[in-house]
């Protein structure tokens, strides 16, 4: 029941950029190279929201924008140009509130070399007749 991971990238400056013009957070961390090593980094930034939409994106995909109650994430680690984000979840717990039938996602966005770029938890409202079963807790 649970849909492939949504894979994205290589990541490019440009993707940075296109996000920064639509959010309007135009920071050079996430585009200026002597910007972001001045600060630390190897290389421009990911902003941590556009790290985070995709994720959400894959989670709607699946359950629908308009089912979502709650998303909350943290951002862990620092995502780079050059990296590709897959993006999956799994059910965790499946309920009843009020007259909608729930169920709880953890989600994560991980780097190809297996750093968690954002955690994010989802509820959903989900049609009773929908098979969604809370997962195994992966080995």
């Amino acid at each position: 029941m649970t849909p492939e991971p949504l894979v994205v990238g290589p990541l490019t400056r440009t993707d940075f950029v296109r996000y920064q013009g639509a959010s309007g957070d135009m920071n050079p961390i996430h585009h200026d190279e002597p910007w972001a090593k001045a600060a630390g980094f190897p290389a421009p930034i990911a902003l941590g929201m556009f790290n985070a939409g995709l994720l959400a994106t894959w989670a709607t995909d699946w359950l629908g924008a308009e089912n979502v109650r709650r998303y909350r994430m943290r951002f862990a680690e620092q995502v780079f140009p050059g990296d590709t984000l897959t993006c999956s979840g799994r059910i965790v717990r499946t309920y009843a509130e009020g007259d909608e039938h729930r169920a709880d996602l953890e989600l994560t966005a991980t780097t190809q070399d297996g750093r968690v770029g954002v955690r994010g938890w989802m509820t959903f409202v989900v049609p009773e007749d929908l098979p969604v079963e809370p997962t195994e807790e992966p080995a």
